[in-house]
């Protein structure tokens, strides 16, 4: 190529088109320069909504805390034999309210059983009911939710109703009603009531992220080429509505989790012999006076647990939003 081509001036003296088009390359050359093999020129990639959060979130802190207290959770939910190897359910009335000993470092409650491993098998339930219940309720919502905003018409306007009933019903009192009746000792029945009261909420927050996305350019061409209502929906629309949904589950985690120890405290969520957190407050509730460590721990280590899941929520959320960059 002669030095011709490298000059402006000279390409523009030449034939119009010509020196035109010798310059557009040139320039299209230039920007699209790939970065060498020292891996330099990263800011001349365009970078994804999802590779932007993700690199906020590295830089974190309140993101890398509460992840890594969400590891642990999950880690001693999954083995919970790694760092204790007693039984939950092995209790001696002979120790009963006594404090702190060797190999018992929580002490013992009403019953002599080991409030450390009640503590530690607890964190299995309440992540059980948190996680479980966080996917049914984004699944069953924004399917729903992502179906009403998108045909819009009569199914919107049924579904906006059905969802103004559901947040009418007070979530204490409709699981002091439903779960009254249930004699199951699993915790499948408080998993389907948090998900038959808590779908509206990610079904609102799903049909207004659809209504916004299937309104942008892309999605008009993607239909004006003929794409299909389903492509639409899962090709075009869906990758870009799903941020928010995943901002607020991540939120209701903890308050699901917080849910599941407020019904078993009052009796009707899980029942003894499970383990749960809510099930040892309860328990402790009368003996505050002679045994608090009883009460502090398993209490702890849910307000911890609920805290954890917040503030990632809270971090997933700030780095999701362009808005606050």
């Amino acid at each position: 190529m002669s030095d011709r081509h490298h000059e402006p001036q000279a390409a523009i003296a030449g034939t119009s088109m010509g020196g035109a088009m010798d310059l557009g390359v040139d320039e299209a050359e230039t920007l699209e320069k790939k970065p060498g093999p020292d891996g330099g020129g990263p800011e001349d990639r365009p970078r994804s909504l999802w590779s932007d959060a993700w690199r906020d979130l590295r830089r974190n802190p309140v993101f890398l805390v509460s992840a890594l207290v969400i590891l642990f959770l999950v880690f001693i939910s999954l083995w919970p034999s790694a760092i204790t190897s007693g039984s939950p359910l092995k209790c001696d009335l002979a120790k009963a309210q006594e404090g702190s000993q060797p190999g018992h470092p929580f002490g013992f409650d009403g019953q002599g059983c080991d409030v450390y491993t009640r503590t530690v098998y607890g964190a299995r339930t309440s992540v059980a009911v948190g996680v479980l219940a966080t996917l049914g309720v984004a699944v069953l919502g924004s399917v729903l939710g992502a179906l009403a905003g998108f045909f819009g018409g009569t199914s919107d306007a049924v579904l906006s109703r059905i969802t103004d009933v559901f947040f009418a019903i007070p979530v204490v009192l409709g699981g002091l009603v439903l779960l009254s009746v249930i004699t199951s000792n699993t915790v499948w029945p408080v998993i389907g009531f948090i998900v038959l009261l808590g779908w509206p909420q990610i079904s609102r927050i799903a049909r207004g992220a659809v209504i916004t996305a299937k309104q942008n350019d892309y999605v008009q061409a993607a239909r004006a080429l003929g794409a299909s209502n389903s492509r639409l929906l899962l090709r075009h629309i869906a990758p870009n509505a799903v941020a928010p949904v995943i901002v607020v589950a991540t939120i209701a985690l903890g308050t699901y989790i917080a849910l599941e120890a407020t019904l078993s405290y009052l009796g009707v969520g899980l029942k003894p012999p499970s383990v749960s957190w809510g099930i040892d407050i309860s328990a402790a509730s009368p003996y505050i006076r002679n045994a608090p460590h009883a009460l502090l721990w398993p209490s702890g280590a849910l307000a911890v647990t609920v805290l954890a899941f917040i503030m990632l929520g809270d971090a997933v959320r700030d780095a999701l939003d362009p808005k606050l960059r």
